[in-house]
């Protein structure tokens, strides 16, 4: 990942240092941060980088999908179908049948036991603090310990730059390559604009911006565009102030939810029936919130 701050430095130098081990890896960055692209690295660093790596996108998986990844018999390590790096992308994504079936999957045989010599070198990606996750109840913790053997976190772009001048010569070289095309020249007024704006999709929205210059091959058109992005951005922050302390609300009322839930079926030894008269509610609506926190 190219940058010259000392976050990005940190970070290269902790990558090389890890990526011949078989430590389980999560990746932790808003979209657009280049988990993917630290989740490559490290399998082109690795000890089996001949094997391909094999990406799962989370959103699409459903459980019985998940264990087809899996030998049937989880102490067999030569039976598993996946060598080398299976690379989980957007881990946070899974519902908790396939995290169920995920811990079940990822037993000792597996990267993270500290045996060595595994076959599977694990490496997930997440665009949540899945700390949090955990804590509402949303991510299971057991997997959480089995995912996370060292955690990364990129940096949004906005924190970092320092390196948006180095990301931005070096996108527009590849696409004027690309494109057969002369890469612009930008001014120190330019650079400044470019430098302001928050670039809240990060590397990949930096990328696009890159790519639409050298094929407009005009500079000011593109430079426009985030002038007006920054006037909307700071125009809706008052709005998206009010609707954030709306979610808190929200989220702080069904956590508490869950707790007095939690405590009633732990009072009553998971007799539910008891439990929803004392919460004076419906059996049947008890049932239902059972169902929504898993």
């Amino acid at each position: 990942m190219l940058g010259c701050g000392q976050t990005l430095q940190s970070l290269n130098a902790t990558v090389v240092e890890i990526a011949r081990t078989d430590i389980p890896v999560l990746i932790l960055g808003e979209s657009g941060t280049g988990k993917e692209v630290y989740a490559r690295l490290l399998h082109r660093l690795s000890a089996r980088p001949d094997v391909p790596l094999k990406k799962m996108i989370c959103s699409m998986l459903d459980r019985a999908e998940l264990l087809r990844q899996f030998p049937g018999d989880t102490q067999c390590v030569s039976e598993t179908r996946i060598r080398g790096t299976l690379f989980l992308d957007g881990i946070e994504e899974l519902d908790l049948a396939c995290q169920r079936a995920l811990v079940s999957a990822l037993s000792d045989s597996y990267p993270g036991s500290g045996g060595g010599g595994s076959l599977l070198r694990l490496i997930s990606s997440s665009s949540r603090d899945l700390e949090e996750d955990v804590k509402a109840g949303h991510f299971r913790k057991e997997l959480y310990f089995r995912i996370n053997g060292i955690c990364l976190r990129l940096p949004p772009l906005r924190d970092r730059k320092e390196d948006i001048g180095v990301l931005l010569e070096h996108f527009l070289k590849i696409h004027a390559l690309d494109l057969n095309k002369t890469a612009p020249q930008l001014g120190h007024e330019s650079m400044e604009t470019i430098k302001a704006y928050d670039w809240p999709g990060n590397i990949r929205e930096l990328e696009n911006f890159a790519r639409k210059m050298v094929a407009l091959g005009n500079t000011e058109s593109a430079l426009e565009d985030i002038r007006i992005n920054r006037t909307e951005l700071t125009g809706s922050s008052k709005v998206e102030m009010s609707l954030s302390l709306k979610n808190a609300a929200r989220a702080a009322s069904r956590q508490k939810e869950r707790e007095l839930i939690l405590e009633a079926l732990e009072r009553t030894k998971w007799n539910r029936k008891r439990a929803a008269r004392e919460l004076r509610i419906s059996y049947k609506a008890l049932l239902y919130k059972l169902k929504q926190i898993g």
